[in-house]
């Protein structure tokens, strides 16, 4: 298994980050085939494949917005008002997604691209590992 780790910063804003040139880098060095995984190992952010630039992640921090409100229901009080569904938000977008990787390409749809979404105000700095695991060539499968 080949693995790296992205520094990323998402800013003081809810935010939908696109990795996907980070994601193709990084398996294009492989020049294999085999799954991208990629996990953001925190407790209030998560890992979206979807499409981007049409405003559909704007779509997908209202609808965010709408399930899981900024406001003083939660139990989970600490931070920012609302702190608390950031920690909510994994159950509903996973902090992790795999993606084929075919002759070094990551086989995505035509629109889809990879995103960690962050609604976490407090905290803008994120980490993201990306670990490429590779089919064996001796016939074994996996």
């Amino acid at each position: 298994m080949r693995t790296t780790l992205l520094e990323l910063r998402t800013g003081g804003t809810e935010s939908v980050v696109d990795i996907t040139p980070q994601c193709a880098e990084f398996v294009a060095e492989t020049g294999g085939d085999g799954l991208l995984n990629v996990f953001v190992p925190h407790s209030t952010a998560g890992v979206a494949v979807m499409e981007l630039g049409s405003r559909s992640d704007e779509d997908l921090l209202a609808s965010l917005d709408d399930l899981l409100p900024a406001d003083d229901r939660w139990r989970h009080r600490h931070g920012s008002p609302g702190h608390g569904r950031s920690h909510v938000m994994p159950a509903l977008i996973a902090p992790y997604a795999t993606v084929p990787v075919v002759s070094g390409k990551l086989a995505l749809g035509t629109w889809q691209s990879v995103a960690v979404v962050d609604l976490n105000v407090d905290n803008p700095d994120r980490r993201v590992r990306l670990s490429f695991l590779t089919s064996q060539t001796d016939g074994a499968g996996w």
